[in-house]
């Protein structure tokens, strides 16, 4: 085998190891993230703290603005201290403890501090949203999982779509591999997802449709936002502790813009009580 021909075939041993990371990593966390949904409570405001400190560890440390230990501390430990809220329905209660620890992540950062403040609110929106649609005892579950099985679809459809069919690139000076393609086939998995959803007589078609398309959307975005963060500081990924995946925010990044957007509209529709409601029943 020439050199040349040795190149693509390297390339394509890597994207298949790659694969088999991803689907590895997804075997575990998948089931762990449906099972802690399902006992919702102390279980999922656990896990969602967990991840958005995951998350705000890892974007001090892409941007740089890790600098000031005690910023980093200083986050966590709000992020920490508004679980415990979160998990008896005590919104109020998180909200003062996440908006005193962006006073302390304020104070603590090191200029300029705007990083920092950024990535706090990133991880605090992820955690209080991720519980906000959870709170719901009727429709809190469906609607959670209804989030998390169109962010899912559209990232394994967007995947094999745009390795099938590749074509024009969706935004190269932010995400070179991102295709048209593989956009189009992540939107179209996420309307099988509402299809599914209402075969099951868990909503109507077109409104869990629309809805799904929504949080597609989101969710891509979402991706491309985190590109572009990464990007700007020249940093392919976030971490290695996923395998396959990257980091937690490259694992995260559709979901948080996707569980905000579900948060928000439910909040618009149905007020803080009534989210799960407003996103599973128009």
């Amino acid at each position: 085998m020439s050199e040349r021909d040795a190149a693509p075939a390297a390339v394509a041993g890597q994207d298949q190891r790659n694969l088999l990371l991803r689907i590895a990593a997804a075997v575990v966390l998948a089931p762990l993230a449906i099972g802690a949904a399902y006992a919702g409570g102390w279980f999922w405001a656990a896990l969602a703290a967990i991840g958005a400190i995951g998350l705000f560890v890892e974007w001090l440390a892409v941007t740089s603005a890790v600098r000031r230990r005690p910023a980093a501390v200083a986050g966590v430990v709000a992020l920490v201290l508004a679980a415990p809220f979160l998990a008896v329905g005590n919104l109020p209660g998180a909200v003062v403890v996440l908006a005193l620890g962006l006073l302390a992540v304020a104070f603590r950062a090191a200029a300029p501090r705007r990083w920092a403040l950024a990535g706090f609110i990133y991880a605090a929106a992820a955690e209080l949203a991720s519980v906000l649609v959870r709170l719901d005892r009727v429709k809190g579950l469906p609607a959670l999982i209804l989030v998390l099985l169109v962010v899912w679809a559209t990232d394994i459809g967007g995947y094999f779509a745009g390795r099938a069919i590749g074509g024009p690139k969706l935004w190269p000076r932010v995400s070179p591999k991102k295709t048209w393609s593989g956009a189009i086939g992540g939107f179209v998995a996420s309307l099988v997802v509402a299809i599914a959803f209402s075969a099951s007589d868990l909503g109507q078609t077109l409104p869990l449709m629309i809805l799904a398309a929504m949080l597609s959307i989101a969710a891509q975005f979402g991706d491309l936002f985190e590109s572009a963060v990464k990007r700007r500081f020249g940093v392919k990924d976030s971490s290695h502790i996923i395998p396959g995946h990257g980091g937690v925010m490259d694992r995260l990044d559709g979901f948080v813009a996707a569980i905000v957007l579900a948060a928000i509209f439910g909040v618009l529709r149905g007020g803080v009580d009534g989210v799960g409601r407003a996103l599973m029943v128009w």
